[in-house]
């Protein structure tokens, strides 16, 4: 067996030498018995357990629309991919966008225009 050091707060090591003269242990004894059982009740594997938990809990959504409808939800006017998500979802944008898009457009070509005839 190995020995260890550990730092605990004060608070921890009262309460665990109350616990421990309680069962009539050693504070040792308790900290294996709290580790054993944390080991216990740990996941054995993490991808095993999250792996198909929508289908589990009864979710029942196609992960394709699923994607397209996130896509579609964090695409903003100034992205580049703006006019590809639009077209591939066109339920999820509204005119406001579109008019926001159409701003963007026009300052981004009156920006390129002022910076090509801008001589300095």
């Amino acid at each position: 067996m190995t020995r260890i050091l550990a730092d605990l707060p004060d608070e921890d090591i009262k309460w665990l030498d109350a616990l421990a003269a309680e069962q009539g242990k050693s504070r040792a004894s308790i900290l294996r018995e709290a580790v054993s059982a944390y080991r216990a009740e740990a996941p054995k594997d993490w991808l095993d357990i999250g792996f198909g938990a929508w289908a589990r809990d009864g979710v029942t959504i196609d992960p394709h629309e699923y994607d397209r409808q996130r896509r579609a939800e964090w695409t903003r006017p100034w992205d580049d991919d703006y006019d590809e998500v639009r077209v591939e979802s066109p339920e999820y944008f509204t005119e406001e966008d579109d008019r926001e898009r159409a701003h963007y457009v026009a300052l981004t070509r009156k920006t390129a225009a002022d910076t090509q005839s801008d001589p300095e």
